[in-house]
């Protein structure tokens, strides 16, 4: 039994080690000014053959309890109705309708970025690289907030978000 919850824990170690290498983040102008975040608690599930891409899937959430732009009035602020409805949706999620070959380890996602509960299509560029313990995955997009009902009629926020992924994958 000890045997067992040694192996347990070490595995759950390792992935929170894999995960602590991940990061969702985002940067959108506010009042002309770059302002930088991230989402956490990110959960992915991946099936990964480059050499199969339609058996290929990518499912990713983030808690949008965890945005962290480093000011926590802001972060308060951002978890209200008006932005993410922290209250009433509690993740913001991905998943991959196709997966396409571009050239040596660089791939096109096409699929769909659930926020708010408004699904809209999506296609983005991004690579991967093999490391020892599995793969890097990293790409970013655009997204115009207003899709999906984050942040109302602003005049001062931007339209445009930009959205960078860096998934650290065991598999």
């Amino acid at each position: 039994m000890k045997k067992r919850l040694l192996i347990f824990l070490l595995i759950f170690i390792y992935l929170q080690a894999i995960h602590a290498q991940s990061e969702v983040s985002f940067t959108i102008n506010n009042f002309g000014i770059a302002t930088k975040g991230t989402l956490g608690d990110l959960k992915t599930n991946i099936s990964w053959n480059p050499q199969n891409l339609t058996a290929c899937s990518i499912q990713a959430t983030v808690s949008t309890a965890t945005i962290n732009t480093g000011i926590q009035a802001r972060d308060n602020h951002l978890k209200k109705s008006g932005y993410f409805d922290v209250a009433n949706f509690h993740i913001i999620s991905m998943s991959s309708t196709a997966i396409k070959q571009q050239a040596d380890n660089k791939y096109l996602f096409e699929g769909v970025l659930t926020i708010k509960g408004k699904s809209e299509k999506i296609q983005f560029p991004f690579t991967v690289k093999k490391l020892d313990a599995g793969n890097l995955f990293e790409g970013s997009f655009e997204i115009n907030r207003r899709s999906f009902n984050v942040g109302g009629n602003s005049v001062s926020l931007s339209d445009k978000v930009k959205v960078n992924l860096r998934v650290v994958h065991s598999g």
